[in-house]
């Protein structure tokens, strides 16, 4: 069984004069990554490899978070993950060694929150109702497959596990 996590960057500041892929955390967001992060540790979620977004919003989530679990994990910057369409994330992950079973993307939407309905077929309603609603910064879903490949994970073919955001951990 393989387990995908993708983890939205948490708030980013908004100012005039940076572009939008230098734009850092907000104090908020600073705070969103590690209550985030300390859930992760606290829950055993620590992935085996994270891919993560070159942008310095999701650079700074993931070190915030990994600080505040305590975990760590084998990183890689990922710049195809900078606006990316749901079918270039899934390719992105469908291109990683099955000796990692557990795999988190750290991204932006819209395309975390196309990639994770395109990705669910089943799992628990209430949180599958939750992340219909919306695809929150900072928020992490954790979909399951029945595969033992990355390659071979389809559409559909994945279970929601949970749904969480700093609003609900």
């Amino acid at each position: 069984m393989l387990r995908l996590m993708l983890f939205r960057h948490a708030h980013a500041d908004r100012p005039f004069d940076v572009v939008d892929h230098e734009r850092s955390l907000s104090e908020k967001g600073l705070e969103q990554a590690r209550r985030m992060g300390a859930y992760i540790g606290k829950q055993g979620l620590a992935p085996d490899l994270a891919i993560v977004s070159s942008a310095r919003r999701t650079q700074q989530t993931w070190q915030e978070a990994a600080s505040a679990g305590e975990f760590t994990a084998t990183k890689v910057d990922e710049p195809r993950v900078y606006e990316s369409s749901a079918g270039d994330l899934l390719e992105v992950v469908r291109a990683q060694p099955a000796e990692h079973i557990s795999i988190m993307l750290v991204g932006h939407n819209p395309g975390m929150e196309r990639l994770a309905a395109w990705m669910i077929g089943s799992g628990d309603l209430a949180a599958v109702a939750r992340l219909q609603r919306e695809f929150v910064v900072a928020g992490l879903a954790i979909i399951s497959f029945p595969d033992d490949d990355w390659a071979q994970i389809d559409v559909q073919s994945g279970r929601l596990e949970r749904f969480e955001t700093p609003d609900t951990v």
